[in-house]
């Protein structure tokens, strides 16, 4: 599970549907990258610029936010 990604939509006041918008995914697109489906590159770079988190950081891959 990404909970790093979840926890950035709840750090930016987001509801999943609201991301899902602004990423240009279904709501079941966007559970099935939470739950462990390969994300596009497209999308990792819009969730890094949304969040100012690195790609590493939102995978789970380091436990640190740095951007």
């Amino acid at each position: 599970m990404r909970d790093n990604i979840e926890a950035e939509r709840g750090r930016m006041r987001m509801t999943k549907c609201a991301l899902c918008e602004a990423l240009g995914v279904t709501l079941k697109t966007y559970n099935g990258y939470i739950n462990g489906a390969p994300i596009p590159s497209t999308i990792l770079e819009k969730l890094h610029r949304m969040t100012g988190k690195s790609v590493d950081y939102l995978l789970g891959l380091r436990d640190t936010p740095a951007s």
